[in-house]
């Protein structure tokens, strides 16, 4: 049996069971089915992936997919198979370990699964609101997700509606009489997280002088919803993922476990599996959080719910004889901006518009003050950056303004087709599609394959 390279359009559900992704090495980008009987990976004409990594042995290692992970066993290769810096001969590993073979570094995870729900009749979910395509997708899922303790992963930019998003998911499950807790991971100084997160016995170091509930304590019975989830110290990454599996963890500085019952959502502004694959987040972290993963599209990708949004801000606001104007009103400078930070830069405009606002003011006349275009500088001089914000916002706004960029012309040099766009830009695939849904575009016309789509 051989295994060849495959597309997720072209292999069949009922054939996969998992996925061999080279992330580093001669053949970084490949992405190959592993069958539920497994698969030999070397370098060898008798292997069933073949590499071309003259450092792996001929038949170097196999892999067997099963209920608790990935059966990984050294076929007595040359240099050896190693997890974590660890040579080992034979191993279970969860899905997203990282393994390293020769030159070549490979990550293991299950079959991408595609479910396609109907989208939802509500207009909103709980402070959410949209009647867009992506939002009503949005809705349809969280609806479901909701009415079970499954972990929930929310991923988009900041401002999209992530801790609303998880205040609507508690507020809609059986756990809505409990308490819902808010934990930044981002926020706290890393000798103080692993404390706020878990928390402490008296002694546990310099100035406990008492006892203290972390933030698991504290929602316990409800909903912790951890912000920023892609901050969180890897050294704190596997205690997280033992409470997570065994709903139990050790507060620092004791030695007797305590058992949490905790609904978590989880959410960040980074891309998770990128930083898996970088090595800078658990890969079996990753999927327990994503057990149901969501993507809140950016405002710029929904631009059709923007006069309902900005009719809500006004109502919100003590103007409901702006908001009834909204309908049929020239908001054109506002429907072409590109919204960098989403719906929360939306309310704030809006609030500064209307405490500025003169007595013969209408919807369209309102002084909003939007972020200027920057001018196209000299092509001898650096563009100039404004520090007229927090660090971070411009920071994410000038990488997804490159992305957007960079994307926008790979996929016209590829002809729209996302396999060779991929292999141009030296990433795989999976992280391609990730960028496009981050940056809102779509390759014109093709599937993911460049293929035309039918209906």
């Amino acid at each position: 049996m051989r295994v060849t390279r495959v597309t997720n359009a072209s292999l069949s559900r009922a054939a996969r069971s998992a996925e061999f992704t080279v992330i580093d090495g001669p053949d970084a980008g490949m992405v190959v089915a592993i069958p539920a009987v497994g698969a030999v990976v070397g370098a060898g004409a008798g292997a069933d992936i073949e590499l071309s990594d003259r450092s792996v042995s001929g038949r170097h290692v196999s892999i067997s997919p099963g209920p608790n992970g990935f059966t990984i066993t050294d076929l007595g290769s040359r240099n050896g198979t190693f997890i974590d810096g660890v040579a080992i001969s034979k191993a279970t590993a969860p899905p997203g370990t990282v393994v390293r073979i020769g030159h070549t570094l490979f990550a293991l995870t299950p079959a991408d699964d595609s479910l396609t729900l109907p989208p939802s009749e509500a207009s909103q979910f709980g402070a959410m609101r949209g009647t867009s395509p992506a939002m009503r997708q949005v809705f349809a899922v969280l609806e479901r997700a909701c009415q079970s303790d499954a972990s929930i992963l929310c991923l988009g930019e900041s401002g999209t509606g992530k801790e609303l998003a998880a205040r609507a998911v508690h507020d809609q499950s059986p756990r809505k009489d409990g308490p819902f807790i808010v934990f930044d991971c981002g926020a706290s100084t890393e000798n103080l997280i692993e404390s706020d997160l878990f928390g402490h016995v008296r002694g546990a170091f310099t100035g406990a002088v008492s006892d203290r509930d972390g933030a698991f304590a504290l929602a316990h019975g409800g909903t912790l919803f951890l912000d920023e989830i892609g901050d969180l110290p890897l050294h704190l990454q596997p205690k997280l993922l033992r409470l997570l599996e065994a709903g139990e963890v050790i507060p620092l500085g004791s030695r007797k476990p305590q058992r949490f019952d905790v609904r978590v959502v989880a959410a960040t502004h980074r891309d998770l599996y990128a930083e898996v694959a970088r090595g800078g987040f658990r890969g079996d972290l990753y999927y327990r959080l994503a057990v149901v993963e969501v993507h809140l599209p950016p405002l710029r990708a929904r631009s059709g719910d923007l006069p309902g949004l900005i009719a809500h801000f006004l109502t919100r606001l003590g103007r409901a004889d702006l908001a009834a104007q909204v309908p049929g009103a020239r908001l054109d400078r506002l429907l072409q901006y590109q919204w960098p930070g989403n719906v929360r830069e939306l309310r704030n405009v809006m609030a500064r518009a209307v405490a500025l606002a003169g007595p013969n003011d209408d919807v369209a006349s309102l002084p909003y003050l939007l972020r200027a275009a920057a001018a196209e500088p000299p092509a001898s001089s650096a563009p100039r950056v404004r520090a007229d914000r927090p660090f971070h916002e411009a920071k994410e706004d000038a990488v997804l303004a490159f992305e957007r960029a960079y994307l926008e012309d790979l996929l016209e040099q590829a002809g729209d087709n996302l396999s060779h766009a991929a292999r141009v830009a030296g990433v795989e695939r999976k992280f391609l599609y990730k960028l496009l849904e981050r940056t809102g575009l779509r390759a014109r016309g093709a599937n993911p394959d460049g293929a035309p789509e039918q209906d």
